[in-house]
């Protein structure tokens, strides 16, 4: 057997053999329900990345450093992070940003 393989057909290293089979036998699923739902995240998290760099643009522009002070306090005392500033502000999106 390969060194530092569990199965060297597969490519399977043993480190992460033994994360999975762990984190399996954690979640209280059969192995082939736990790689499943594995594989299956993977492509839905793929998929939503790749909605989310054809649906975003940036914003940027420059203020006065009272300003830009300003805009963070505010931002601190309403709990809204600066990425969620426009969504909070448009009204579809409202309450998107609060931290909770």
């Amino acid at each position: 057997m390969t060194a530092g393989y569990k199965n060297p057909l597969c490519g399977d290293p043993e480190a992460l053999h033994a994360k999975v089979r762990q984190r399996q036998t954690e979640s209280g699923i059969s192995l082939s329900q736990y790689v499943t739902g594995l594989i299956t995240k993977y492509y839905e998290m793929e998929e939503n990345l790749k909605m989310d760099k054809d649906n975003v643009r940036t914003v940027a522009f420059q203020v006065p450093v009272e300003l830009f002070e300003q805009f963070k306090a505010y931002l601190k005392r309403n709990g809204v992070k600066q990425k969620c500033l426009l969504p909070e502000l448009h009204p579809a999106g409202a309450g998107a940003g609060r931290q909770g």
